[in-house]
């Protein structure tokens, strides 16, 4: 999808414009949030208008669940950055994967509604690993999602019932919103039950396998935190596609 030179000017400005916005509030640090920009601008210069807008959606959620009682997280020394704010890395570790599959809808035009349903489940990983991780932490208790054994909120791999609820509604919640999204601004979609439901399996299960990956290799060194979010991701977009090539056909995909 390309966009005449105004209705691009303008996308290209208020991505920039968020951006500038976060960085004012704080939620990203300056290099995050020109890192951020550009990558928007791609998204919705390839993708439209309800990609981005999912895309945006996802951001504030996740700041409002990074400063969701900050002060609290701060004095548990479980907060993100120093302040709530997001560095470049973890931006990237959420932006990539997105931004590839974007670029999909121009590559392969025919393809694009799956191309939707694996972005949707992209952010609905993203929703759901940051609204189990920054409520989750405030729940008080967490186990390890391997052993089950009681380990400090916070750990990696750590898991509660509070957190896992969250996970599950910022899944869900990312795939209706993005069912809305795309219909609202004509984007090729699937079916909006059948977006709804693997956006959501996929997100929260991809949410799980952050949590196994984090507990046996980013505690271990091998992992960062951005590439262990990447690879959470990148197991919900794998789960959504598997759903795709199993199901996808009788829905027109």
């Amino acid at each position: 999808m390309y966009f005449p030179f105004l209705p691009s000017l303008v996308a290209a400005l208020v991505t920039v414009a968020l951006a500038l916005g976060a960085i004012v509030a704080r939620a990203l640090t300056p290099a995050a949030g020109a890192v951020a920009a550009a990558f928007g601008i791609v998204i919705v210069l390839t993708a439209g208008y309800g990609f981005l807008a999912l895309l945006i959606l996802f951001v504030v959620g996740s700041v409002l669940a990074t400063r969701f009682r900050i002060d609290e997280k701060r004095r548990q020394q479980v907060q993100e950055g120093t302040a709530g704010e997001r560095g470049v890395s973890n931006v990237l570790a959420h932006i990539l994967i997105p931004t590839g599959l974007a670029v999909g809808v121009v590559l392969f035009p025919a393809d694009a509604p799956t191309v939707a349903v694996l972005f949707a489940s992209a952010l609905a990983f993203g929703a759901a690993d940051t609204f189990a991780s920054e409520m989750g932490v405030l729940a008080g208790a967490a186990r390890s999602i391997l052993s089950f054994r009681p380990v400090r909120p916070g750990t990696n791999g750590g898991v509660s019932a509070v957190g896992e609820g969250w996970a599950l509604l910022g899944a869900v919640t990312t795939g209706v919103v993005g069912a809305l999204l795309f219909q609202l601004f004509g984007s090729p979609s699937p079916a909006a039950p059948f977006l709804v439901v693997v956006v959501t399996i996929a997100g929260f299960l991809g949410c799980q396998v952050d949590s196994v990956l984090g507990e046996t290799l980013e505690n271990r060194g091998y992992l960062t935190k951005g590439s262990t979010n990447f690879l959470g991701m990148l197991a919900a977009v794998a789960i959504a596609a598997a759903a795709v090539g199993i199901v996808g056909g009788r829905f027109g995909l």
